[in-house]
């Protein structure tokens, strides 16, 4: 391959320099390459890849430096021809520059011909110019974006060898001074997007290699227009499942990515995840797991062993009170026996005093005879007991 690129330049390379990279070998472009922007405007710069003709690409390892008079603020995979990623685009802004590493099944082998859009975009990046900056005098200075060291293509030939590749370089002309009108084609995009993101299901799995044999979920989806800014997920606990009904309610959402180890790895529970786009339009996709896979809740687990737990410790509790109140209370209802008794021997002692205190009663018979006139003439007494 190298070899005959090297043969075309000598043959006639006035004529084929601009094309050969083209013919010859993948091309990796900025686009647009040129462009005048001032402080405070957004501009977005897509990356491109056209493959050389007959071949196909499966993986781009990509890493663009920035020069620091204009600085990347957001990247969009929404239109991306990449749907797995091994590396997500990140901005380093200690060292000005950007990464990713993405791949697609069977390759991708350039837009298809006689389509006129271009369906080739590996993503966007969202470039913005300060409001404030140190002036640069009466000459505008320009910043040049540009593929760095270690960006490479690899083909989709089963070998994944190096594709020969070819890269340009952008530059942005910044203004001295704000324009009257902002310009904000980032806005602009999101302004528009409306549509919510692409339907997609969650794959429940587990095997013994991959997170110790832990139950996770694997989805992804895609965005059309400005791309997913996030994903979330919530485990919602079926109103069932344990004995006093905690968390379904309460359960929070958590933002994620996939794949995702589950929490509830009973399965007892209703996922869900949540697709955002950088609009914020979503999406959210269910996963209920089949009956016969759940095991019994570790919640539920919990709430029996602590009754069960309680209902020992009162067992416990109550014989250790038996055993350390028993003689206490046997010597008490003793004690209270005695004092009845000797309470009602008291009573009795008192009405036996009562009755030796009481008069005692006499009867006296007297006979008297008394003359005619009334007078006493004798007296006799009888006194009986």
């Amino acid at each position: 391959m190298v070899g005959r690129l090297s043969t075309l330049f000598g043959i006639c390379a006035c004529l084929l320099w601009w094309v050969a990279p083209a013919a010859q070998a993948a091309v990796l472009y900025l686009e647009p390459d040129t462009a005048q922007i001032n402080p405070g405007d957004t501009i977005v710069m897509s990356v491109r890849v056209t493959p050389e003709p007959g071949e196909c690409i499966n993986v781009i390892d990509g890493v663009i430096e920035y020069e620091p008079g204009v600085q990347p603020v957001d990247i969009s995979r929404g239109q991306s021809i990449l749907p797995l990623w091994v590396e997500e685009p990140r901005i380093d802004r200690d060292n000005n520059r950007i990464t990713f590493a993405g791949g697609i099944p069977n390759g991708y082998c350039g837009r298809v011909q006689g389509d006129p859009r271009l369906t080739n975009e590996v993503l966007k990046i969202v470039f913005q110019v300060p409001g404030t900056r140190v002036s640069f005098g009466d000459e505008a200075p320009t910043s040049t974006i540009q593929f760095g060291e270690g960006t490479s293509v690899y083909l989709n030939d089963g070998r994944g060898s190096l594709a020969p590749l070819t890269t340009n370089q952008a530059a942005l002309g910044v203004g001295r001074q704000p324009s009257a009108e902002v310009r904000n084609d980032w806005n602009t995009l999101v302004a528009a997007d409306n549509a919510i993101p692409e339907e997609f299901s969650l794959t429940l799995q587990r095997d013994q290699q991959t997170f110790g044999g832990k139950y996770y979920i694997v989805f992804n989806t895609t965005d059309k227009q400005t791309g997913i800014a996030y994903y979330e997920v919530i485990e919602e606990p079926f109103d069932e499942a344990g004995l006093f009904g905690w968390g379904a309610v309460t359960a929070p959402w958590v933002r994620t990515r996939s794949p995702y180890v589950l929490e509830d790895q009973s399965l007892n529970s209703t996922i869900r995840v949540k697709a955002v786009d950088k609009a914020g339009n979503e999406y959210i996709a269910t996963l209920v797991p089949d009956n016969d896979l759940r095991g019994t809740p570790f919640i539920t687990i919990a709430e029996y062993a602590i009754v069960a737990t309680g209902a020992v410790l009162l067992v416990v509790l109550g014989g250790w009170l038996g055993y350390k109140l028993t003689p206490r209370l046997r010597a008490y209802v003793r004690a209270r026996k005695e004092r009845r008794a000797a309470a009602r021997a008291a009573e009795a002692d008192e009405d036996e005093t009562e009755d030796e205190d009481e008069y005692e009663y006499v009867e006296e018979w007297v006979e008297v005879e008394v003359d005619e006139d009334g007078n006493v003439i004798d007296e006799t007494y009888d006194e009986k007991t």
